[in-house]
């Protein structure tokens, strides 16, 4: 429920894709762990964390654009400024130490903040361009980060 995954009814397990909200446009990748659904119509399952990321949990249901990842198709390529986020913390420590860690693998890894009426968030995010931000979402969900596509 609280991990970024996905049922699908004939995706292998372990199988990572790029869901896209096409009334919003958020995206996340997530992880086929399950069967399913079994409702006429529908094509993917979200988990709790994946619906919130893509702005479906109100709604329920939403029209969704599946990319897979790891190798078997890339979504279209473009050109624009791509994050990938990995983290937002209420503690702004938090949030650098996941930069340090990352700091040591990927290059263009910042600490944004986000000012809401809720609170001060610390985001973490990696900056890449539209050409490779799928393999580098893929690369970064592979090793268990709940990662979210952010296009500018």
């Amino acid at each position: 429920m609280n991990d970024m995954t996905a049922a699908h009814r004939s995706l292998p397990f372990g199988t990572h894709i790029m869901v896209t909200n096409l009334v919003n446009d958020r995206s996340a990748v997530v992880r086929i762990n399950d069967r399913g659904p079994f409702v006429r119509g529908r094509i993917i399952d979200l988990s709790y964390a994946a619906a919130r990321v893509l702005g479906i949990v109100g709604p329920g249901t939403a029209r969704v654009r599946l990319d897979i990842l790891g190798g078997f198709r890339e979504p279209a390529q473009t050109s624009s400024p791509t994050w990938i986020q990995v983290g937002a913390f209420s503690v702004q420590e938090n949030a650098y130490a996941l930069k340090k860690r990352l700091d040591k693998t990927y290059r263009g890894v910042f600490v944004t903040l986000l000012k809401t009426e809720n609170g001060v968030y610390y985001r973490v995010r990696v900056r890449t361009d539209g050409n490779s931000a799928a393999a580098l979402a893929s690369r970064l969900a592979g090793e268990g980060f709940p990662v979210i596509l952010i296009r500018e």
